[in-house]
């Protein structure tokens, strides 16, 4: 989606398949975070500068990192905490690069407010997948007697794509 609206993308997986999925689906470089040191990747990819905006769903330990491969006045956004919800920081990068740490859920936002997302979703994203410049990534469908087998794929982690129950 991001690439389709113009930004540069850089993105992060645990896998070969999963890389070649996301470059599939557009980003223009994709960091295996099991052989690529994700920083010094980002540097690379971005002449040294660093990214410009991080949606972060990792948490724990990985702040600290997306402040190493944010750029000067960069945004980081938490969008899940996957790894745990507390995290050590160093105030002095934030401070020294003047970042901005944000987070995100929909969970507690009101009815009106989802009403203007989705609001928005129907201008600017629908089009897109008018057009199939976007379109939703399935991985696999179970009728919802076998919902026990779609947690086990979701856990496992080899899913590229949303995991659908019917």
């Amino acid at each position: 989606l991001a690439s389709a609206f113009g930004a540069y993308v850089i993105t992060t997986a645990g896998s070969k398949e999963k890389c070649d999925a996301c470059l599939k689906l557009g980003a223009d470089r994709a960091i295996n975070y099991r052989e690529e040191d994700f920083v010094a990747a980002v540097k690379e990819a971005t002449g040294g500068k660093g990214a410009n905006v991080i949606l972060d769903m990792v948490g724990g330990d990985y702040v600290g990192r997306n402040y190493e491969a944010a750029a000067v006045e960069g945004r980081i956004v938490q969008i899940a905490v996957q790894a745990g919800a507390v995290a050590s920081a160093d105030f002095s990068k934030i401070m020294v690069k003047r970042l901005t740490h944000t987070g995100s859920t929909l969970r507690p936002r009101t009815v009106e407010f989802k009403a203007a997302i989705g609001a928005a979703l129907e201008a600017q994203v629908w089009p897109l997948l008018g057009t199939r410049k976007v379109a939703p990534v399935m991985d696999m469908i179970f009728p919802l007697s076998e919902a026990w087998r779609a947690h086990e794929r979701m856990e496992d982690g080899e899913h590229i794509g949303k995991i659908v129950l019917d």
